[in-house]
């Protein structure tokens, strides 16, 4: 069984069909990529999963659990954490603070006892910002802890974006394309760190992202999207060179592949 698991969902804006009958199944332990060119429903159907889109028609699963009625912060405690297309943090916060906003839904200390921080409150505390070292640890950004993340390059501020998701201690980790305006170097190192938390971390990853050397290199299984339709599912080679993924992005079948 899949652990995330969409059947027939479909999303209109007024007269725009955003998505129309989308149905995929996420196997557990895997990458699975989303690709499309713009305007495909790629976003739509993260905005669904998550909980900020509510479908029209259709079933979201996950671990065999119906999720669609759902709120945000109940999918996220479930075991569902995301990132942004366009970077979702407080600027004017410090990365260490950025990051102890993923631990929330985990604390259980009381409004009185973490106003005057003493006792379990204080203990919580430390345990969960021994877990934000593990996590700075693990995405190399010790330098920058205290920094505001409103003075940090934008490479920067997307790996602390994945810092907050992680925080969660999610199952299933949505990226919405984490390599969007990087350059090879930073993507590079965004493709290893989305490597390590899928093997190290087994922590199961779906990704939207328009960088197909990357989708190909990384992914297990890929889904395609064009006008909201499905257009293709398998694995990298099958639909690398499947005509009609190759129709949507280039406009022509004939002698191409999606490199």
């Amino acid at each position: 069984m899949p652990i995330l698991e969409l059947k027939e969902i479909y999303l209109h804006f007024g007269g725009i069909m955003a998505l129309n009958g989308v149905g995929f199944g996420v196997r557990e332990g895997e990458i699975f990529a989303i690709i499309g060119p713009n305007g495909a429903g790629k976003t739509s159907i993260f905005n669904c999963i998550s909980g900020l889109y509510q479908q029209d028609r259709g079933s979201i699963t996950f671990k065999r659990r119906e999720i669609s009625k759902l709120s945000p912060h109940r999918r996220a405690r479930l075991g569902i954490s995301r990132t942004f297309q366009n970077i979702e943090l407080f600027r004017g916060m410090t990365v260490l603070d950025n990051l102890m906003l993923g631990r929330h839904i985990h604390m259980r200390t009381e409004l009185l006892t973490g106003g005057f921080f003493f006792g379990m409150a204080r203990n919580e505390e430390i345990r969960h910002r021994e877990i934000m070292e593990e996590i700075i640890d693990f995405l190399e950004i010790q330098n920058i802890r205290k920094k505001l993340v409103g003075t940090l390059p934008y490479g920067l501020q997307k790996r602390v974006e994945l810092g907050r998701a992680l925080a969660l201690d999610p199952e299933v980790l949505l990226l919405d394309e984490p390599m969007a305006g990087m350059n090879v170097e930073e993507t590079e190192d965004m493709a290893r760190f989305i490597l390590d938390i899928n093997e190290e971390r087994d922590i199961t990853v779906v990704l939207i992202e328009h960088d197909m050397g990357v989708v190909m290199d990384i992914s297990d299984r890929i889904c395609a999207l064009d006008f909201g339709i499905k257009i293709s599912e398998g694995r990298p080679e099958e639909i690398q060179s499947d005509p009609t993924v190759i129709s949507a992005y280039l406009g022509e079948t004939e002698d191409h592949e999606i490199q």
